[in-house]
């Protein structure tokens, strides 16, 4: 669709919905929540198709605007949590597509170097994880449960911990993105460089089947997650870097909102895979090979399916509805 068929279409709507937003008395939160719900699907479609550009600028304004009005004193509904996760994330993720992309090149890269490190030089896995947690796996491997620091704290604890610290590291490589073109891309680097040697110091013992097992049972999306977190800051680090046609300020906005987008939606990732980490791993070794499997492959396919395969189908449906 052209971008002026689409502003034609739409801005009698638009218009209207600024003069209700201007209004002293007070408009029924819900009618407005409507309009708010459609303004977005509007600033969304723009934001995809038409970048850049005075419509896209003047949909995000008056999108701000609304908030401040819609929401004021009333809660986000649930309606509104589901059009995020229906449609306003997956617009986001689809456009970040090719920085996730670079975020997966950079950690498989930065994996396939700690691999090759560790098997060059034996101090080198003491350099990454440290003496400490070295000694220690390797008392766990003598002890025959090479798995065991998983059950180093009970289950509830470990779980609150973990998902925390995770969503702490991921924020931590999307912010890093601020520093540095580089900053987003280093943090990536070290967690790639870290997984990569703790993996191959496992295959060095003959214990690649069992370390990978149990790693990937809650890996699977946590890693995944922190590779997303990565895109969202290199995103956002590029935005503001590299405004384009932009003012620094509206271009760093832009990419802090739709980084923080994401971010929002990796954080139920990482509770689901802290969830695994401290009420599952521990028990890897008398699980099931096929559950465990079934688990990983799962995880997988979510992450395929909601964060790549979903946000194409919603793209191209809700290119129709606006040629239709």
């Amino acid at each position: 669709m052209k971008e002026v068929t689409f502003i034609n279409r739409n801005k009698k709507r638009w218009e209207a919905f600024e003069q209700e937003l201007k209004k002293p008395t007070a408009v029924d939160p819900d009618v407005l929540a409507d309009q708010f719900i459609q303004l977005m699907d509007d600033l969304a479609f723009a934001r995809t198709f038409y970048p850049r550009t005075p419509i896209f600028q003047y949909l995000n304004t008056l999108s701000q605007q609304a908030h401040q009005v819609v929401y004021r004193n009333k809660r986000e509904s649930s309606r509104r949590i589901k059009t995020f996760i229906k449609t306003e994330l997956p617009l986001e993720l689809r456009a970040a597509r090719p920085w996730f992309l670079l975020s997966l090149a950079v950690f498989l890269f930065a994996w396939l170097l700690g691999c090759a490190s560790v098997l060059n030089d034996e101090g080198f896995i003491r350099l990454i994880l440290g003496n400490d947690y070295v000694n220690m796996t390797l008392d766990n491997i003598e002890q025959g449960d090479p798995m065991a620091v998983y059950k180093s704290m009970d289950q509830l604890p470990m779980f609150v911990f973990i998902t925390f610290n995770n969503v702490y590291v991921a924020f931590r490589v999307f912010l890093y993105g601020i520093l540095t073109p580089l900053g987003s891309v280093w943090q990536l680097f070290l967690n790639g460089l870290m997984v990569g040697s703790f993996q191959t110091f496992f295959i060095e013992k003959n214990l690649f089947g069992v370390s990978t097992m149990a790693v990937m049972i809650h890996g699977t999306l946590e890693l995944s997650a922190i590779i997303i977190a990565g895109g969202a800051g290199i995103m956002l680090s590029k935005n503001l870097f590299f405004p384009g046609t932009y003012s620094r300020k509206e271009a760093f906005i832009n990419g802090a909102s739709k980084g923080l987008k994401i971010m929002l939606g990796v954080i139920p990732v990482f509770m689901v895979a802290g969830f695994f980490e401290g009420f599952v791993t521990r028990h890897y070794a008398t699980i099931n090979t096929w559950l465990n499997s079934l688990i990983i492959m799962v995880s997988l396919a979510f992450i395929i399916w909601y964060f790549f395969i979903y946000p194409e189908m919603v793209y191209r449906r809700s290119k129709r509805e606006k040629q239709a």
